[in-house]
């Protein structure tokens, strides 16, 4: 069906969604009206749950998702439930399957919508704008999100129907105001939109609702280039055999340090280690070498030529000669801002023979200029691993551009960068350069990870999987859920609140097993 791998789950965005619709309807003959009936019915499942007694307001668009709505609401009606059903403009305007599902409502007819009585209900499903919507809700939908934006912070909840209103259902772009849901019920397969942030804060919980859609193969047909990681991603990752020696396992070398910042390379080494690379070297400011060497027992230390603690340009040359005889490069943990450090930084990427992964300080050292671009020019793999604000810097942006467009902003990086990146973020994405690039998307929910070092933690566990020659996007990806495992074991047996990076470190090897 599409060009994902079998552990990333599709996430078809609104123009491969309704290529999907079509296919089924004209192709498969599948009615138009089967589908609605049995998104309509799942609609009114997760409404039931949500809402269990009391009065429900459905909200109508003009569209499908209105029809979807007037399913959903003679379903609750038959079932005995007191609901309110209210629509955008008149019936007279309503077309196809919508109205034939508007005709076939038991009880009152839709009545126009009314703002002040949503306020006065138990809950409201929000059946206003479908995928196809974008860009900030206008005229009467725009009311109706307010109203349902106000009724959600006084407590009544909100089911959204297929995507929030006013949310982006191909990006998770929110161009104006938008629903805050406790759930929405999806139709077919997730979208984009409910995955990544700021739809995805959004979206609620999110149930898929199988409509009927044939599930055999359509060539060139709703194909999708976004998927969620699955546990699929770590399964076929290599494994040591009984005959393996440390060298079977990886080289990885680890860059970076600086007066108050050794924690953070250690950590990315001692990561990558736990992650199943056989060898790891740290190249560290030799002023700061005894640190390491104290810190580090299982992990190799190189000193370069430093400055006040800082690496130098004179460092590049023996950085590249340890290149020679090394799998993989993880450049930038802890590794400072100064100038010396910046250009060493720079060099260092531009010629490293070898798969990089850039991270921190070395993704600073790329902020100025045309740094990024450069990158391109690079004859083997690399991985950008930014948070926000660093992707901010690397694209001379303001860090709210990035929040709000978190999908643009990293496939504008990995374009201009020709790399992987890995924006960081309950919604981490894997991000390939292209555009029909693929995109992974993490499943997230593992807030134990929101403390200082995490993020050294992910480089050196993408660096190991790069060093064992696993391809970079897979690599990355299965880097993304092994490092979203360990975060969830270390919140559950250390505790949200006081999980440090070590803990998630140590919980690497667990977070690996799948059965």
């Amino acid at each position: 069906m599409t060009g994902l791998p079998d552990w990333l789950e599709p996430l078809p965005d609104a123009a491969a969604q309704r290529a999907l619709d079509a296919w089924a309807i004209e192709q498969r003959h599948v009615p138009g009206l089967e589908l609605m009936e049995r998104a309509g019915r799942g609609l009114a499942d997760v409404v039931a749950q949500r809402v269990p007694e009391g009065v429900i307001a459905i909200v109508c668009g003009r569209g499908n998702n209105g029809g979807d709505g007037f399913v959903a609401a003679r379903l609750l009606r038959e079932a005995g439930r007191e609901v309110d059903v209210q629509l955008l403009g008149a019936p007279r305007d309503l077309r196809g399957d919508a109205r034939a599902n508007c005709e076939r409502l038991p009880g009152a007819p839709p009545r126009p919508f009314h703002p002040g009585s949503l306020m006065e209900v138990a809950g409201i499903v929000d059946a206003v704008l479908g995928t196809g919507s974008s860009g900030a809700p206008r005229g009467e939908a725009l009311d109706a999100v307010e109203t349902m934006v106000a009724a959600a912070e006084r407590g009544i909840p909100v089911v959204a129907c297929d995507v929030p209103s006013g949310v982006d259902a191909s990006t998770g772009e929110v161009a104006g105001p938008a629903v805050h849901a406790v759930a929405t019920a999806t139709f077919h397969a997730g979208k984009p939109g409910l995955w990544i942030a700021p739809g995805k804060q959004r979206a609620g919980e999110v149930t898929v609702v199988p409509i009927g859609i044939p599930a055999d193969e359509r060539p060139d047909v709703g194909d999708a280039a976004i998927g969620l990681i699955g546990e699929g991603a770590i399964a076929g990752l290599p494994e040591r055999d009984a005959q393996a020696t440390k060298f079977d396992g990886g080289s990885v070398l680890v860059c970076g340090g600086s007066p108050g910042l050794t924690g953070a390379p250690s950590m990315a080494a001692e990561a990558a280690a736990r992650a199943g690379a056989g060898y790891v070297t740290a190249l560290v400011p030799a002023s700061l070498n005894l640190v390491f060497e104290l810190r580090d027992a299982e992990v190799m230390s190189v000193p370069l030529a430093d400055v006040d603690g800082l690496l130098a340009s004179e460092a590049v040359e023996p950085a590249l000669a340890r290149c020679e005889r090394t799998d993989a490069l993880v450049l930038g943990p802890g590794l400072g801002r100064s100038d010396g450090a910046a250009t060493f930084a720079r060099e260092l990427a531009l010629h490293a023979p070898l798969p990089l992964l850039l991270d921190a300080d070395g993704l600073n050292a790329h902020a100025s200029g045309t740094a990024l671009q450069r990158l391109a020019g690079r004859t083997a793999p690399t991985i950008l691993t930014p948070h926000g604000g660093e992707l901010a810097r690397l694209l001379d942006v303001d860090g709210d551009t990035v929040r709000a467009r978190r999908l643009a902003c990293a496939r504008a990086a990995a374009d201009r960068a020709s790399a992987i990146v890995v924006l960081k973020g309950d919604d981490t994405l894997v991000v390939e350069p292209g555009e029909q690039g693929r995109v992974g998307v993490s499943r997230g929910d593992a807030p134990a990870l929101a403390t200082a070092g995490t993020g050294d933690v992910l480089s050196g566990v993408i660096g190991a999987l790069l060093a064992r020659g696993v391809e970079p996007f897979d690599a990355a990806c299965a880097g993304v859920e092994l490092h979203r495992r360990a975060g969830r074991l270390a919140g559950a047996r250390v505790g949200v609140e006081g999980t440090m990076a070590r803990d998630v470190i140590a919980l690497l090897p667990y977070a690996r097993r799948t059965d």
